[in-house]
């Protein structure tokens, strides 16, 4: 349990053990990502290089410990969408519910704006009500579902679009 409110930081190669944890315990269970093979140290570390500059990656640290990250990614290769990202969030499983998210959300939002972007996208797992609440608490609106785009874990999945304008 969390005893006070994280800080939030850009992410750093030492950060990459942690993430990778978290990130793979969601590949493994869960249908929050789409991925299906758990990252190796070496899969992290290229994540990391590729969420620098205008596409960063941040974490929420408490006591020490990486307890969620979050990233902006390009929404499309297509040169028309370069002003369009795509946010990414996830959180420690023993410290969910306490606020992690919506600090690391903040944080995408104000790199989102401080490096020129217009508008913001979130795909969720459809039924994911936590993510779903927690964007929409930070001004994000629905505007689409795909439906069954996905399968992972023996089910068809919808992914809920979700968008907030940065400018």
């Amino acid at each position: 349990m969390l005893e006070a409110s994280p800080a939030i930081r850009l992410a750093t190669f030492e950060d990459a053990e942690a993430i990778r944890g978290i990130y793979n315990r969601e590949v493994i269970s869960s249908t929050v990502t789409f991925d299906l093979v758990p990252r190796t140290l070496e899969d992290q570390h290229e994540w990391l290089e590729a969420h620098a500059g205008a596409h960063p990656a941040v974490v929420a640290v408490q006591t020490g410990e990486v307890v969620g990250f979050g990233s902006l990614s390009a929404y499309r290769e297509r040169p028309a969408y370069a002003t369009t990202v795509e946010d990414s969030v996830y959180v420690r499983c023993d410290v969910r519910g306490q606020g992690v998210g919506r600090l690391l959300l903040e944080d995408l939002v104000r790199l989102g704006r401080a490096h020129g972007f217009h508008a913001m996208m979130a795909r969720v797992v459809g039924g994911h009500e936590a993510s779903i609440s927690l964007h929409r608490a930070c001004g994000f609106e629905l505007v689409g579902v795909e439906r069954e785009v996905g399968r992972k874990l023996g089910r068809w999945l919808d992914v809920v679009l979700m968008q907030r304008l940065l400018s």
